[in-house]
């Protein structure tokens, strides 16, 4: 197993075998943790177990016996007195269990809380990592319903437990009547055990764990054709025939898989089948050949027949349970993989940044490469932000404007190299104290299904001050939208959870983003192209008016057109991953460079904007 173990760890660093006694102790840890309560229901269920099992096979027993021993009504009364009245105990304690069923239900809530709070806890280059996300998708998947992965691996635990009480009694039952007849029941419950535990290992290995890549498309493309996002595109560009036949393919990969499983595990019902009318053929003829010799008697008939049957029952269950561990175990090691993924440093681990007085950053030589990537995003890069300034940050796509920006958030860090604050390398702060300097605002703007004060505060409602969300909205441009909506700053935004939720246009989300800026009154503002979906006289304005608004606070502004480089301080022109040109606006246009020229080509649409404009 460990041979095995490591050749798997080797082919994907990503995945770890703990084993199935270490899964037992971890669910059980979990539940000590979270609901203590839970084993004391779970011991009256396996007490019970062998009680409602055998009871009445005890019973049936004793009448028989009495009655053809000629046994006094009296004594039979009493006999069944006491034993309706265990049987009644047995029965009420045993509901009790059976209605304990919801706290397995918040154990495994509690920890999918405890996952998702890791992938938002994790290096942001992580997610970007498709084998972390294949990662993520099967500890998803092994938390994800009441059968499998954690809640499956707890709920099985007690079940076997069960198994193994009720077994235990009834071997205890059938080696008074012949010990190789109980050794023969075993043996034939252990082949039945072999099949079902290759199946299920076989069954992950080969069909579902292949699926993971799977459930990503899948999810993918489901959000694809509902997305209110791709609605467009889809109708404008005729998309839902070629949509419909890439969702056909993977529905039809998804039958396939099914097909193959199914027939797989009729394969082992009926093996199944054929040992346990084997195991029940055998114990009939042997029970018959013992009473004709007066070996047992009718009431011992009764009870070696029904006790073998359930004995064998309970054994294949107990088995077959522990096949079922096996597999639950299996994918508790995808849940667990993914919690002790390193996923970087904590964001809490570092020094307190201090509340300078000034903030000037410098990068020092900083190169940075993407995981899996051969070319450096950027590279040698040695620039200084100073206090107060502005500097606006162009190119065109793809020439490393973004992910210098994420350095600087420290969201990336560098390949080589370091960055600087005030002289302290950044890396020597938590990155929790860091990320509070920044108000950041980037083109990509994600809403929240939450009100729209909340949106803007981006807190929880009792630290949201909605007098201040709804002054920042206005000063960001969305007055005159704020003053339509119908619960103004307390419109619940998107309509997923609410149905008078309202949707907001890409200008608006843009707005908002900036409002978030403000609300955040952080000493930096970063601006990654937050004004893409605006003409190019808005983008002018909005810069302009926005950089009012901020004071004397050190920003940084990026664009690909360069609407924001005439009232910054500096202009750094990045080409395919480099510092290409820096300097001043006008020093840059003195230059007559590569800005120079894209400044010239940009110009004229402005000038042909506002003629247009001054014409209607």
């Amino acid at each position: 197993m460990k041979k095995r173990s490591e050749t798997d760890e080797k082919k994907n660093p990503l995945h770890r075998e703990y084993g199935l006694m270490s899964n037992v102790k971890w669910v059980f840890s979990a539940i000590v943790k979270y609901d203590k309560a839970m084993l004391a229901f779970c011991a009256l269920g396996i007490v019970c177990a062998p009680l409602m099992n055998y009871l009445w096979t005890f019973i049936s027993k004793f009448i028989i016996d009495m009655i053809t021993g000629n046994g006094e009504p009296s004594e039979l009364l009493v006999l069944m007195l006491i034993f309706t009245g265990v049987q009644a105990a047995a029965t009420m304690l045993n509901s009790l269990y059976s209605f304990e069923w919801y706290r397995f239900i918040f154990v495994r809530f509690k920890l999918m809380l405890e996952k998702n709070i890791k992938v938002m806890s994790i290096d942001f280059p992580c997610l970007e990592d498709p084998d972390l996300m294949d990662c993520y998708q099967k500890a998803s998947d092994a938390c994800g319903s009441n059968d499998s992965g954690v809640e499956g691996l707890m709920r099985h635990s007690f079940s076997f437990l069960q198994s193994l009480a009720v077994t235990a009694v009834g071997m205890i039952i059938l080696g008074t009547l012949n010990v190789w007849i109980m050794v023969g029941i075993v043996a034939l419950a252990a082949v039945n055990f072999a099949v079902r535990n290759f199946a299920n290992k076989y069954g992950k290995a080969h069909i579902w764990d292949p699926l993971a890549k799977w459930w990503r498309m899948n999810d993918y493309m489901q959000r694809e054709v509902t997305d209110f996002t791709f609605a467009k595109e889809v109708r404008l560009f005729g998309l839902k025939d070629w949509l419909t036949d890439k969702y056909k393919g993977l529905k039809k990969e998804r039958y396939n898989v099914q097909v193959r499983n199914e027939r797989l595990w009729f394969i082992v019902a009926l093996t199944s089948t054929i040992i346990t009318q084997g195991v029940q053929l055998f114990v009939y003829i042997y029970l018959i050949y013992a009473v004709s010799r007066g070996e047992v008697t009718i009431g011992d008939f009764t009870l070696y027949v029904a006790s073998s049957t359930k004995m064998f029952e309970y054994l294949n269950g107990l088995l077959g349970g522990v096949a079922d561990l096996f597999q639950r175990s299996r994918q508790v090691d995808d849940f667990r993989s993914f919690m002790d993924y390193n996923g970087g440093s904590d964001p809490t681990e570092g020094k307190e940044l201090p509340e300078p007085d000034r903030w000037e950053f410098e990068f020092r030589n900083v190169s940075f490469r993407y995981p899996k990537s051969e070319k450096y995003a950027l590279e040698n890069l040695s620039i200084k932000i100073n206090a107060g300034e502005r500097l606006a940050v162009v190119g065109l796509n793809g020439a490393g404007k973004s992910t210098f920006i994420k350095l600087l958030l420290r969201l990336y860090e560098p390949t080589e190299g370091e960055i600087l604050l005030n002289g302290v390398n950044i890396s020597e702060y938590s990155k929790q104290s860091y990320y509070r300097a920044f108000a950041p605002v980037f083109q990509d703007v994600e809403l929240f299904a939450f009100p729209l004060s909340e949106n803007v505060s981006m807190q929880s409602p009792e630290n949201t001050d909605k007098a201040l969300a709804e002054k920042c909205l206005t000063d960001a441009g969305m007055g005159d939208k704020l003053q339509k909506l119908p619960n103004g700053i307390s419109t619940e935004i998107l309509k997923i959870i609410h149905d008078d939720g309202v949707d907001l246009s890409g200008g608006e989300k843009q707005k908002l983003a900036l409002a978030r800026a403000l609300y955040k009154n952080a000493p930096v503002v970063v601006l990654d192209e937050p004004t893409a979906a605006l003409d190019a006289l808005a983008e002018s304005k909005l810069y302009s008016d926005f950089d009012k608004l901020i004071g004397g606070k050190t920003a940084v502004y990026i664009s690909h057109r360069l609407s924001s480089t005439q009232f910054c301080h500096n202009v750094a022109m990045f080409k395919d991953g480099r510092l290409e040109e820096y300097g001043t606006h006008n020093e840059l246009m003195e230059h007559n460079g590569a800005y120079a020229e894209m400044f010239r080509i940009q110009a004229q649409y402005y000038i042909d904007e506002k003629e247009a404009a001054a014409s209607v």
